[in-house]
């Protein structure tokens, strides 16, 4: 397994609830090291670049409007398969289709109301670590 880190979006709906402690240990308690932890607001602009893939579809305006409802906080977090396995964690995209004992299981409601972004790949992690964190923000140590 390789080392690798990936980026976690706490969504607004896991702030509302104050979840992100909860969900942060389940992350933690998994063996994961946080090497960047900050809070922001989004704006149109980084929206539009992150949800580039559905940003033609009818459905971007709630996206938007959901994303922006609260800040949110971007995590970047390292370990053993990451990305694989936090996705696991998380359970599927649908809350609904999550079983008990995933975050989403647990915590989440519909298909956007699901308490957190994950990186899906690789690749996907490296550019969306580069759009939410600034040069010098993740540390390794």
């Amino acid at each position: 397994m390789a080392l690798e880190t990936t980026l976690i979006l706490f969504k607004p709906d896991a702030i509302e609830k104050n979840l992100t402690g909860k969900v942060l240990a389940r992350f933690q308690d998994a063996g994961f090291v946080i090497r960047g932890i900050k809070m922001m607001q989004l704006d149109d602009a980084i929206l539009r670049e992150h949800y580039s893939h559905v940003a033609d579809k009818p459905f971007f305006p709630e996206i938007v409007a959901f994303m922006s409802r609260t800040p949110v906080i971007a995590l970047a977090l390292e370990g053993e398969d990451v990305i694989n396995r936090v996705r696991d964690l998380l359970g599927p995209t649908n809350s609904k289709a999550a079983p008990a004992g995933t975050i989403r299981g647990d915590f989440g409601e519909d298909m956007m109301t699901n308490v957190c972004h994950a990186s899906d790949s690789p690749e996907a992690a490296a550019a969306e670590l580069k759009r939410f964190f600034k040069a010098g923000e993740i540390f390794a140590f």
